[in-house]
């Protein structure tokens, strides 16, 4: 077992054979698609096109992911490599192609008056009857082939050159900052992560230059918000969405009494994060709540280490206890090389998980340090490749599953891990684990609720002009002080949170903020159904990763009997954070 994955499963380089040849399949699918576009009104026999037209997209979908993962991948561990750059460029600009073909067939889809009848006839239409189903739901959406053609080709000039405008200017960024009597510039993820140091006065000075760092690049990433939000409304409108929120709901197949249910649980909650807030500023020496450079700041020198041999022990050992497909697959992961496992020169930050449909195996980056963070990380992830797991065999078409339920395993599987820590840790450690457990959750809880204000007030705005940078802070500042009240204080809030965050400048993905709230909270009440019942319950959890690519959303939680209608199912999670947060407290006054 190495320390870097093995990228040969999907294709031995980028001048192999297979790759070429998978190169002009995408090319020769594409072709296909759109003589098949262009002749599907004059065949009488609708069950066949529609037969043919899922065949044809199935395999031109695991040829394109397949292309796209690898290069991805490579990139991910070498950002200089020319070749991964190229092939992602590439692989954008093709499935820009497929616009209209796509929108003329669906067009067909959406015009079956007997739908139902051909899908019942055909063993391979039932089998994707949500895939098509989805695809008449949401035919008065789609404009004409030429205008979606317009659309997706302009993207690439519009929104995706925002988007790629304002990375280049965050990558790039330095921050003046004085450190031990010297004058520095360095580059913002160094400064950002200052925030965790253990020195109270490079927490605040790290913050005190990042915030005057940002006017030296605030109109440009205003400008690249202000595109791509304006490009959102313009395409909303013309499909004839209510709104930004609504397109994003229904792309997230819920409605909006769920997030309404949810939002309206988490409202309730805050006084709760309020109180911790409150508790770690007290513990830090401040009077008049935590500053926001001590948001992340360690309450105890208590830190648990463990090396990847030992990280990787602890978390198979708390998977198999729940159980032994999750902890087989994890062994597997470690085995087979699928995991890069430590930074390096010239490797992307963070953490991820890619699913390659293709080969039914998944690739993840760690940049693993060691700390207890590194191990939940690691459980993290695999959570996310043992989704993945459970969609093996399924249709790649089958396997789609929206924003709200991506986090679902991935979370469940953090769970278990920092459960399992609390076990057999010493009252200090337990108090860590404590900490770094509410901090997160009041960054998915609290966070993503003044960044879901924020965002909601941006597009308000947007409506009428481009927001100019100080109305943008203005926005940012007045959704934290909602949000976190007096856990915070006031006169130490960011109202630059918007500029490197990356979620507010996904064309495609808006309020990417409400899933992680909630997949944390669906996650923790999945926890609590499973301490109800025990081993009846791994099987049923199993399943309802199978459907999450085929259901709506409140479809697939009623498998596990959870109406996500029901603001007491939101409350009765969110009670399990609150009950870390009085342990928390208690434990304040004995450590």
């Amino acid at each position: 077992m190495g320390l870097d994955w093995s990228l040969k499963e999907i294709y031995e380089s980028f001048k192999s054979k297979e790759f070429i040849d998978d190169l002009k399949k995408i090319d020769n699918g594409i072709e296909d698609l759109k003589v098949f576009s262009n002749s599907i009104y004059e065949s009488s026999d609708r069950r066949k096109n529609l037969e043919d037209f899922i065949n044809k997209l199935i395999s031109l979908n695991l040829v394109i992911t397949k292309i796209f993962n690898y290069a991805n991948l490579t990139l991910s561990t070498d950002t200089k490599n020319s070749e991964g750059r190229k092939y992602l460029d590439i692989i954008n600009s093709k499935q820009s192609d497929l616009a209209e073909p796509l929108t003329k067939i669906y067009k067909w889809i959406g015009s079956l008056d007997d739908i139902d009848e051909i899908i019942n006839s055909s063993p391979l239409l039932k089998e994707h009857v949500f895939f098509i189903k989805e695809i008449v739901e949401k035919n008065k959406y789609i404009l004409s082939e030429k205008e979606e053609a317009i659309i997706a080709k302009m993207r690439n000039t519009g929104s995706e050159a925002w988007l790629n405008y304002k990375d280049l200017l965050i990558s790039t960024h330095k921050v003046d900052i004085e450190l031990e009597g010297k004058d520095e510039s360095l580059p913002l993820t160094v400064v950002l992560n200052m925030a965790y140091d253990k020195d109270p006065n490079i927490r605040k000075k790290a913050y005190e230059a990042e915030i005057e760092s940002y006017k030296k690049i605030e109109e440009g990433i205003a400008a690249a918000l202000n595109g791509i939000k304006g490009e959102v409304l313009t395409t909303s409108e013309l499909r004839g969405y209510k709104s930004p929120l609504d397109m994003t709901l229904q792309e997230s197949r819920m409605d909006e009494d769920i997030l309404k249910a949810m939002l309206e649980a988490i409202k309730e909650s805050l006084p709760v994060f309020r109180k911790y807030l409150r508790r770690k500023a007290e513990l830090l020496g401040h009077k008049k709540g935590l500053p926001f450079y001590d948001l992340y700041a360690p309450v105890i020198d208590k830190e648990m280490r463990y090396t990847f041999e030992e990280g990787k022990k602890f978390v198979e050992k708390n998977f198999r206890l729940f159980s032994d497909d999750l902890a087989d697959f994890a062994a597997k992961a470690f085995e087979n090389n699928w995991i890069d496992v430590m930074p390096k020169e010239g490797k992307v930050g963070g953490a991820f998980c890619e699913s390659i449909k293709d080969i039914e195996e998944s690739r993840i980056l760690l940049n693993y340090g060691g700390s207890f963070g590194d191990v939940v990380t690691m459980a993290h992830e695999l959570g996310h490749g043992f989704h993945s797991e459970c969609l093996k065999g399924e249709s790649i078409l089958n396997c789609d599953y929206p924003m709200t339920l991506a986090e679902t395993a991935s979370t469940f599987c953090e769970i278990l891990v920092k459960k399992g820590a609390v076990k057999t840790a010493s009252k200090e450690e337990v108090f860590a684990i404590l900490e770094a457990e509410i901090s997160d959750c009041t960054q998915v809880i609290v966070d993503i609720y003044s960044r879901f204000l924020f965002e909601s007030e941006v597009f308000d705005k947007r409506r009428e002009s481009s927001l100019a940078v100080e109305e943008i802070k203005d926005a940012m500042v007045r959704a934290q002080k909602e949000a976190y009240g007096d856990g915070l204080d006031n006169d130490y809030l960011h109202p630059y949170m918007w500029t490197w965050k990356p979620h507010y400048y996904y064309a495609t993905a808006n309020f990417y903020n409400f899933p992680y709230a909630f997949g944390n909270l669906f996650a923790k009440g999945l926890y609590a159904e499973y301490l109800k019942r025990g081993e009846t319950f791994v099987e049923e959890y199993k399943n309802l990763l199978r459907i999450t690519g085929k259901a709506k959303v409140e479809d697939v939680t009623k498998v596990m009997n959870i109406d996500v209608h029901d603001k007491n199912f939101w409350r009765n999670s969110l009670k399990l954070i609150e009950e870390d947060i009085d342990e928390f407290i208690k434990l304040s006054h004995q450590v």
